[in-house]
């Protein structure tokens, strides 16, 4: 039988709870827009895939509401890798996993931007992909960078979303993208979009 939380630690499960709904409701809230996204310049089903599992992810969330901050992460990458498909289950799975790996239960905000530093580079080598190649890299890298500096909510939020259409501009590299060349210009990346919306909720949730 889990142990019965203290008051103060019920309060920063049920914040993280809030976060982790808020963020998955937030994606799948745009499914269509991802969905329109992906048909321009990939395989048309980024939207539909996140939802199918983030879904789940909210399903099991009674289940995980009583595990450490570490571990309810590294279950939600598990759930997102078998659930998600193509290339997202797998880079925003590992994205979770390794996060988990390197957050203590109550991180601070040195240990929260550490913990996402190290989830970027696994991120970067499991996808073999760098920034600026039009990924969802080219919105975690520039979100990391202002949680280290110590940017608030609302300055991480805008980088976030900023960093996402600036993905605009850039010829893919990496991903079905890439097979299209310069036609790939002039597109929000999907993935990029997809992190922006994920980055943006979990700040609307703090910050509220």
């Amino acid at each position: 039988m889990e142990p019965a939380l203290h008051t103060s630690e019920r309060a920063e499960a049920d914040l993280t709870l809030r976060v982790v709904r808020a963020a998955a409701e937030a994606v799948i809230g745009h499914t269509d827009e991802l969905t329109a996204l992906d048909q321009a310049i990939g395989d048309g089903d980024h939207g539909i895939n996140m939802k199918r599992g983030l879904e789940a992810v909210l399903a099991d969330l009674p289940q995980l509401q009583d595990k450490p901050l570490g571990e309810m992460l590294k279950a939600i990458g598990m759930k997102l890798v078998m659930k998600v498909g193509g290339a997202s289950g797998p880079l925003y799975g590992t994205l979770a996993i390794e996060l988990g790996k390197h957050m203590p239960a109550a991180p601070s905000r040195g240990d929260l931007a550490a913990a996402f530093a190290a989830a970027i580079e696994a991120v970067k080598a499991r996808g073999k992909s760098d920034l600026a190649q039009k990924t969802m890299l080219d919105v975690l890298a520039p979100v990391q960078a202002k949680l280290a500096e110590g940017a608030d909510l609302r300055a991480i939020k805008a980088e976030a979303l900023r960093a996402a259409e600036a993905t605009r501009p850039i010829q893919a590299l990496r991903g079905r993208a890439s097979f299209l060349g310069e036609r790939s210009i002039g597109h929000v990346d999907p993935g990029a979009r997809s992190a922006a919306l994920f980055v943006a909720a979990i700040c609307d949730t703090l910050e509220g």
